[in-house]
């Protein structure tokens, strides 16, 4: 039977939660040795085989090392590097020899909608911080940048002169990057893009949609359109 919105959480989904959200809010950081099953177990009032099934499934995400005769330690998280993932528009610019420019027509602290909401991982109509940036290449419109922060990732956000370092680079610095989801379409500009980019309602754009985590917890979400005519999604992928 499925769980209603009015059942209780499972026992080892709080000790997750709670271990969780602790390596989220920097209380733990990588390397540090976490509350050993037995603290665990007298903490939260259940038994050990719940402890463990939560520390279990923290391993299998890649948030926790497990030591037999040891303990339970927060990993370490590399960023990640991949031209198929995650890159910045302004190491692309410079890689084809351009050079970059970014326009900030928008930072600002909002509500999150319900898609947004859903996205991020928080209440409709909880705090979130949104930016709209235009990047150009050699004075040209290339990408239009809009996006959606969970300020308890970044909660600098604002304060950052995206004139100077991009949103993608400023947040793979203070939230590792440990996933990412992406959508990738063609689809027709709206009314503010194509106003933004400089083409018609009727010119094709390339558009991905991203969401990052770092350490489980959602980081930002992103749509990212460029004009067709003008851009070319190029990767590469080795085992």
């Amino acid at each position: 039977m499925p769980r209603t919105a009015s059942s209780p959480e499972p026992q080892y989904l709080k000790v997750k939660n709670h271990l969780r959200e602790g390596i989220a809010s920097g209380h733990w950081v990588a390397g540090d040795l976490l509350p050993s099953e037995g603290a665990l177990v007298a903490q939260f009032e259940v038994s050990r085989m719940t402890v463990n099934r939560a520390l279990r499934e923290l391993v299998q995400e890649g948030l926790i090392e497990r030591v037999q005769g040891v303990g339970s330690f927060v990993a370490q998280l590399h960023r990640i590097s991949s031209t198929l993932n995650v890159r910045d528009v302004h190491e692309e610019i410079l890689e084809r020899g351009g050079q970059h420019e970014a326009r900030v027509h928008a930072l600002l602290r909002g509500k999150a909608s319900p898609q947004q909401a859903a996205e991020l991982g928080l209440k409709r109509g909880a705090p979130v911080f949104l930016s709209l940036i235009v990047h150009l290449e050699n004075g040209h419109p290339i990408q239009c940048e809009e996006r959606a922060v969970n300020p308890a990732c970044a909660p600098d956000y604002l304060q950052q002169d995206f004139t100077r370092v991009t949103p993608t680079h400023y947040l793979l610095d203070v939230a590792p990057l440990s996933e990412a989801r992406y959508m990738i379409e063609a689809a027709l500009p709206g009314e503010v893009e194509a106003k933004l980019l400089g083409i018609g309602r009727r010119d094709p754009c390339l558009v991905v949609k991203r969401i990052t985590y770092s350490r489980g917890v959602a980081v930002t979400s992103v749509k990212l359109t460029h004009p067709g005519a003008r851009y070319q999604l190029q990767g590469s992928f080795s085992a």
